[in-house]
């Protein structure tokens, strides 16, 4: 009886630690935490700039992080930079606009925290585009596009400051050219193939879009006439607070920036190329024959032209597009990164 006993509480006692071990493998996430997965709210366009949070959300590195990212998608910038500095989303994705500037300059803790696509030259990203009946007739030069309807989404955006900057390369200003503001890029590409516009920036996949539908010809790439730091990461004041789940988001990030560095700029592998393309494209809803034409730089650890930020500031006050006394470094926030590239 004594044996019985002994070997019966053996039993019950391995029992209980196959349970407890069972229960902690069970409530483990990935990252070695017992929560559940933190949530995410993502706002972003379809762009190909883009592309680092597609590869990330395909290839399940935001759930390795024990991140559940939901996307909304958009169809302007100023729209995301607005839900982002309101806490309607947590992370936004879009072109730096003069509103993201000026909610900051507010008093409204918005933080740019990483690259999403810069202009870069060599490489496809955004571009001055004319109808392909002006561009037949000789307008092919940025100079040429003096007192043309040059249509962008809305005043103030990305969009708008390119325009700007390759205008001033050329010894022109904005007044030199009537711009139309037509809210979304899809009215954009529509005004210019129907010819209510002379021309407009655009950045891809929809340059290709146009190109390959023959409505629309590329003067210049904006990237082969000035530096500039398009696009961004920026996060919502309430998840900067949230350090430990921010760091997170930023390391799948930068897991997916170096993916897409080493093989879709420099090629290390066909094959992962392919797959990127292919990834773009299910996202963007675009061929993956205009996608392959058009992948732009975006710097393999996610870090930010800072310097391009502070030219950017400065250009949307003299414009008097920008109110208040707002610094570069009031904005930018690049702890989230440089701890995701510690771990």
């Amino acid at each position: 009886m004594k044996k019985l006993l002994t070997l019966s509480m053996i039993f019950c006692l391995l029992l209980t630690l196959v349970g407890c071990s069972r229960s902690k493998s069970s409530t483990s996430s990935p990252t070695g935490t017992t929560q559940n997965k933190a949530k995410v709210s993502l706002a972003l366009l379809r762009l190909t700039s883009s592309a680092p949070l597609f590869i990330a959300m395909e290839k399940g590195y935001f759930a390795k992080e024990n991140l559940a990212v939901t996307p909304q998608w958009f169809d302007a910038a100023q729209p995301i930079a607005i839900a982002t500095a309101s806490d309607k989303v947590d992370v936004g994705a879009t072109g730096i606009t003069a509103s993201l500037y000026n909610m900051a300059a507010s008093g409204q803790k918005l933080a740019i925290v990483a690259d999403k696509g810069r202009e870069e030259k060599g490489f496809p990203s955004s571009a001055l585009l004319v109808t392909k009946t002006l561009y037949d007739s000789g307008i092919n030069s940025v100079a040429d596009i003096k007192g043309k309807r040059i249509g962008i989404t809305q005043k103030g955006s990305t969009f708008h400051y390119m325009l700007g900057r390759i205008l001033e390369t050329k010894g022109l200003t904005l007044k030199d050219v009537t711009i139309v503001p037509l809210g979304k890029l899809s009215a954009v590409m529509a005004a210019l193939q129907s010819g209510q516009i002379d021309g407009c920036i655009l950045n891809e996949p929809n340059i290709t879009k146009v190109t390959t539908a023959g409505y629309g010809k590329t003067i210049v790439q904006i990237g082969d006439l000035i530096p500039y730091q398009t696009s961004g990461i920026f996060f919502s004041p309430s998840f900067t607070q949230k350090q430990d789940v921010a760091v997170r988001f930023m390391r799948a990030y930068v897991k997916a920036c170096n993916y897409y560095y080493d093989n879709a700029i420099k090629d290390a592998s066909p094959a992962k190329k392919a797959e990127i393309v292919k990834i773009i494209a299910k996202y963007t809803k675009a061929p993956e024959s205009d996608i392959t034409l058009g992948l732009p730089y975006i710097d393999r650890s996610g870090k930010l032209l800072a310097s391009d930020i502070k030219t950017q500031i400065a250009w949307y006050r003299a414009h008097n597009m920008l109110q208040g006394d707002l610094q570069a470094d009031q904005i930018i926030n690049t702890t989230f990164l440089e701890k995701a590239l510690k771990k």
